[in-house]
C-alpha cells in the first residue's frame, strides 16, 4: 500500500479542479491585459474567480489580490507594511513559517524594524499577556502570527489576537495558508488586516495564492513592471492557477463540514492506535479539537538509534510523511518549531498530515509499519 500523509506540504489536485482548468489551457489563451475580445474573455475569467473567492471569505473583490503563493503574499504584506504604512515595531513568534520569520529577521538585520518575539508555551500557544505587554511599547506596530502552525498544528484565536491589535491600534497580519479551505473565514467580522492563502494546500494547483488586504489599508505595489492586479502586482496573471484556486476553494467550502468530520476521525484514530501500539509515544503541540489544526498530527517517538533513518524506512514502506515543514526537508538544521517549544532533541518527530482523500485503512497500515519499525529495531 502507498500512503500519502504529507498534505500539509501539498495536497493532490481535486479532479474537478483539473476539469475547471482545462478550458483555460486549451481555449482561453488571450493576455488578460489586451483590450481585444481574446483578452477581455480572459480578464472576465479572472474577475469571476476573484469574485468567487471574495464571496466565500465574505470580503470585497477589491480586497483580494492573486499572488504566486503564500510566501509572496506574506512578503508583500510584511515588507509593504514597513515601507508604506510606517510600521516600526513587529511582533511575531519563534514558531512562524520561514516565509514570515526569515522575512522579518532580514528587515530587522537591515535596521528597518524593531523585532520582538512573543512568548509561547510547550504546546505552542501564544502568551496573550506577553503580547499585550509588547503592544504597549512605542512605535507603530504590526503583529504577525499564523492561524495554525504548519508543523505542530497549534492554533491561535484570530478574534482574540486581532482584538488586542485593535485595542492598541496595531496592524494584524496572519499567515492562514494551513487553515484556508479547511475553516471558514468571515473577513467582514474578523479583526485582521492581511491574510494569505495558497491553492495547493486545499487541493488546488501549485504556484498560485492570494493576499487579502482590508479596505482602507493602502500599500504600494510589491512587484512593479505592470498594472496587473489593479496596479498592485506587476506581471501577467497565472490565469490557469487562478481558475484552479477559485474552484478548489469553492469545493472546499461546499464539502467542508463532511471533510472536517472525516479528517478529524482519521487523526483521532491515529492518536488512539499509536498510543496502543507504540510504547512511550507522545504528541507535539495541542491535539485537542478546539486548539488544533485537524489536518496535522506531530508525533514524538521514543529515543532510538535509528532515528535518522525513520523517515527513509517509512518511505521504503510506501509512506510519505515529513520530519517537519517540507520547506526545510533535507536540511540538517532540524525544526525551529520543535526547538522553540522545548521538544526533546533525542526523540524523533514525524509530522503526519491528512486530507479528504485519506482512509482509515491507511491510518491502520501506517501505525502497523511504525510499530514494526520500533519492534524490529528496539
Amino acid at each position: 500500500m502507498n500512503v500519502y500523509f504529507d498534505n500539509a506540504a501539498t495536497t493532490p489536485i481535486h479532479p474537478d479542479v483539473i476539469e475547471a482548468m482545462l478550458p483555460v489551457f486549451s481555449q482561453q489563451f488571450g493576455n488578460p491585459s489586451s483590450i481585444h475580445a481574446y483578452g477581455r474573455e480572459v480578464r472576465a475569467t479572472i474577475e469571476v474567480a476573484r469574485k468567487k473567492v471574495a464571496q466565500m471569505l465574505n470580503a470585497s473583490p477589491s480586497e483580494i489580490f492573486f499572488t504566486s503563493g503564500g510566501t509572496e503574499a506574506d512578503n508583500m504584506s510584511l515588507r509593504c507594511s514597513v515601507q508604506d504604512l510606517g510600521v516600526e515595531h513587529v511582533i511575531t513568534s519563534e514558531l512562524e513559517h520561514h516565509a514570515v520569520l526569515h522575512t522579518l529577521e532580514d528587515m530587522a538585520e537591515r535596521g528597518q524594524i524593531r523585532l520582538n518575539l512573543v512568548k509561547v508555551d510547550s504546546a505552542g500557544h501564544v502568551d496573550l499577556n506577553d503580547l499585550e505587554r509588547l503592544l504597549q511599547t512605542e512605535g507603530k506596530a504590526l503583529v504577525s502570527l499564523m492561524h495554525a502552525n504548519n508543523e505542530i498544528g497549534t492554533m491561535i484565536s484570530l478574534e482574540e489576537v486581532g482584538g488586542l491589535c485593535r485595542k492598541y491600534n496595531a496592524l494584524f497580519q496572519s499567515d492562514t495558508v494551513q487553515t484556508m479551505g479547511h475553516y471558514r473565514h468571515d473577513l467582514a467580522t474578523l479583526p485582521v488586516d492581511f491574510i494569505t492563502g495558497a491553492a495547493h494546500k486545499f487541493h488546488g494547483p501549485k504556484g498560485v495564492g492570494f493576499l487579502y488586504i482590508r479596505n482602507g489599508v493602502r500599500i504600494k505595489p510589491y512587484i512593479t513592471g505592470g498594472s496587473q492586479e489593479r496596479n498592485m502586482r506587476g506581471g501577467t496573471e497565472n490565469v490557469y492557477g487562478i481558475v484552479g484556486l477559485s474552484k478548489a476553494l469553492e469545493i472546499a467550502y461546499k464539502d467542508m463540514d463532511d471533510d472536517m468530520s472525516h479528517v478529524r476521525g482519521l487523526k483521532s484514530r491515529m492518536v488512539a492506535r499509536l498510543k496502543e501500539e507504540v510504547s512511550g509515544v507522545e504528541f507535539n503541540g495541542d491535539i485537542s479539537d478546539e486548539g488544533s489544526l485537524y489536518t496535522v498530527l506531530n508525533v514524538s517517538f521514543p529515543p532510538c538509534d535509528h532515528a535518522e533513518m525513520l523517515l527513509f524506512n517509512l518511505d521504503i514502506a510506501g509512506i510519505a510523511c515529513s520530519a517537519g515543514s517540507a520547506c526545510t526537508s533535507g536540511s540538517n538544521a532540524g525544526s525551529h518549531v520543535l526547538r522553540a517549544i522545548g521538544a526533546s532533541p533525542d526523540r524523533p518527530a514525524i509530522r503526519f498530515s491528512f486530507s479528504r482523500f485519506n482512509t482509515e485503512a491507511e491510518v491502520d497500515y501506517v501505525v502497523e509499519k511504525v510499530r514494526d519499525l520500533f519492534l524490529v529495531k528496539a
